[in-house]
């Protein structure tokens, strides 16, 4: 029986880092000003496991949906939410040009490796975000910001399958973070 309890202990102690190594976290987020417009750059750290690896070299086309809120607390009622909008990427492997894609909205990019594919969604730049004009200065806004494997669009299939196992299930944490524009900033 001991010996039994000890390989159970040591089967779940390796199973831990890989259900650790599947949650990614939000790194860095910075909001920038440029051109009357709010931008949003954002680092992302995540891996996929081995299920989700081996469907996308198959084909499977795989959805990453990154939300984002931006609130103006208020402390007589409800926070005011200024911003509430999401952006997606669909990463998916060609057999015959035997090349990545990496589709946001209407453009679609190529990349040689799913590792250089996911760079493009682990680290996000010039996210346009909203104009300038909805922020007043001087006031501090609250934002939050995740990624999520958008199981949603996937085919009906892996639907049901990502109803029935977590190795679909690939969600970071809400990152939270404060901002205010300077009264200097540009308004254009």
């Amino acid at each position: 029986m001991p010996r039994f309890l000890i390989a159970l202990t040591f089967c779940l102690l390796n199973l831990l880092p890989s259900a650790y190594a599947r949650e990614g976290a939000v790194v860095r987020i910075e909001p920038i000003v440029q051109q009357g417009r709010l931008l949003l750059d954002a680092d992302i750290d995540f891996t996929l496991d081995g299920d989700l690896h081996d469907a996308a070299q198959k084909g499977v086309p795989l959805y990453f949906t990154a939300d984002l809120k931006i609130e103006h607390p208020r402390w007589w009622w409800f926070d005011e939410t200024i911003i509430a909008i999401e952006r997606t990427w669909s990463i998916q492997f060609n057999a015959l040009t035997r090349q990545w894609q990496v589709g946001i909205g209407d453009v679609s990019q190529p990349a040689a490796t799913l590792d250089e594919a996911l760079n493009l969604v682990r680290h996000v730049r010039g996210w346009p975000i909203g104009p300038v004009s909805l922020f007043e200065s001087g006031v501090r806004y609250e934002g939050q910001l995740r990624l999520r494997l958008d199981t949603s669009r996937l085919a009906r299939p892996f639907q049901i399958d990502a109803i029935n196992s977590k190795t679909w299930s690939l969600s970071t944490p809400w990152k939270k973070f404060t901002f205010s524009l300077s009264a200097e900033t540009p308004r254009d």
